[in-house]
């Protein structure tokens, strides 16, 4: 699936187009910009502008050095509207590579999470796709659906009422969303937002590293007991419901790890 003519003209690039990674596999380079399909309109049209402001901010900040966070810049369309037909624009950014490692991604995680606060940022939920329904339901905010799976209705029994912090605004698919700059900065992308609190975040980046980016299991250790064992529990869930289908089987033998530790 390619961006139309239309979408093309909308942003003012040309149509020789490259693939690239991201957008769920179908992002392409276009010109310097780099186009993302699958965008609902009312979340970018709420998201786009603090990212892109906050980002203006980073990359002028004064005592800034290279490898400082970075956020890839969102950029409108000749309209001013932030989504054509479902795709949405950022800046390209050469010579980046991607980042999977988990601690770096753990510590731009923390460093994106407190610069939303510094900034003063807030994220109120809109949209009701699959991963704002999981979340929901993840956290008690909605019944288990009868027809779930088995592991499911086990995790959501195992739900207490530990205090996993406050709620922000947080980016909830930081793994294998992370690039470094050529000067060496982490750069923000794709940011997927909820408000929900940091651990639960950084849980489901943990999540998402051991299952399907090569780390550590042993990284699940840090959340096998208490709020970050709460805050596992919720991630895990907001995951076997949202994918579709999930690997029930890879989550079973990823959350035995704790379990067994």
């Amino acid at each position: 699936m390619n961006p139309t003519d239309h979408v093309l003209d909308m942003f003012a690039v040309p149509g020789d187009l490259e693939p690239l990674a991201g957008g769920q596999g179908h992002s392409v380079r276009a010109g310097d910009l780099v186009l993302s399909p699958g965008r609902d309109p009312e979340i970018q049209n709420a998201l786009s502008p603090m990212l892109a402001r906050l980002a203006v901010e980073l990359d002028t900040r004064p005592g800034r050095v290279r490898r400082d966070l970075r956020i890839a810049m969102p950029v409108p369309a000749r309209d001013g509207s932030w989504v054509v037909d479902g795709w949405a624009a950022s800046r390209f950014e050469p010579g980046t590579r991607p980042i999977t490692d988990l601690a770096a991604t753990r510590a731009a995680g923390a460093m994106f999470h407190a610069e939303l606060l510094r900034a003063g940022l807030q994220w109120t939920p809109v949209g009701d796709d699959r991963w704002q329904v999981a979340c929901r339901i993840a956290f008690g905010n909605e019944p288990v659906p009868a027809d779930a799976p088995a592991l499911v209705h086990a995790l959501a029994d195992e739900r207490d009422d530990t205090d996993l912090g406050p709620d922000q605004f947080v980016h909830g698919d930081l793994t294998g969303n992370l690039l470094l700059d050529a000067q060496g900065a982490p750069v923000v992308i794709d940011v997927a937002p909820y408000r929900r609190p940091h651990l639960w975040a950084e849980a489901v980046w943990v999540l998402d590293a051991v299952m399907w980016f090569g780390a550590d299991p042993a990284a699940m250790d840090d959340f096998a007991a208490g709020a970050p064992r709460q805050a596992m529990v919720r991630a895990a869930l907001f995951r076997l419901l949202s994918d579709r289908p999930p690997d029930v089987g890879a989550f079973e033998r990823v959350l035995g790890v704790s379990a067994r530790r």
